[in-house]
């Protein structure tokens, strides 16, 4: 693994922006850092499932000798954005590399949280409740269910933790969510 001195240098050289007086790192700058310490390295991606307009992506960080350093998981939904009408599944995997190269140590001196997925969720936030989709608490249950799985979780205990039902509102079942993403 790299030492603390290894990761403060790359990450001094991230260039970043600033997002309501905070800075995030692009992925773009992550992957440059993890590349100068591991040149030989790789970053895998995975799409773990994309039903109903809704990609769901995981990225695995290895290092040179084939040992895995890092994981980030990401969703988008088609739709969302403006440019999520036509690249949400490359934006699903970005952001998932994003996180993986954050879990890691890279660009994280801020957040892990990439400046792609805070735009992104920026974007989402601005739309009303009418301008949703009838259908999207049906998305959102089916997002935390692929991520349950993939996280081997008891989806009963943390529906019951997290008091979800089938009446939860939007916002609640964003914020179980993300909480399953971080």
């Amino acid at each position: 693994m790299y030492s603390w001195e290894q990761l403060t240098a790359v990450n001094a050289d991230i260039k970043t922006t600033d997002i309501k007086g905070k800075d995030y790192a692009e992925v773009p700058e992550r992957i440059k850092a993890f590349r100068k310490l591991e040149p030989n390295g790789s970053i895998v991606t995975e799409m773990i499932s994309n039903e109903n307009g809704v990609c769901i992506f995981k990225a695995t960080v290895i290092d040179s000798e084939g040992k895995v350093i890092g994981t980030g998981t990401a969703y988008e939904k088609e739709g969302s954005t403006f440019i999520n009408k036509t690249s949400y599944i490359e934006n699903a995997e970005t952001s998932a590399v994003g996180r993986a190269l954050g879990i890691c140590g890279f660009g994280i001196d801020t957040s892990v949280t990439s400046f792609e997925e805070v735009t992104n969720a920026i974007n989402n936030q601005k739309k009303t409740e009418t301008e949703r989709p009838a259908d999207e608490r049906a998305v959102l249950f089916e997002r935390i269910k692929s991520m349950l799985e993939i996280k081997q979780m008891d989806k009963k205990e943390f529906c019951k933790v997290h008091n979800l039902t089938k009446d939860s509102s939007i916002e609640e079942l964003q914020k179980a969510l993300k909480e399953l993403m971080a």
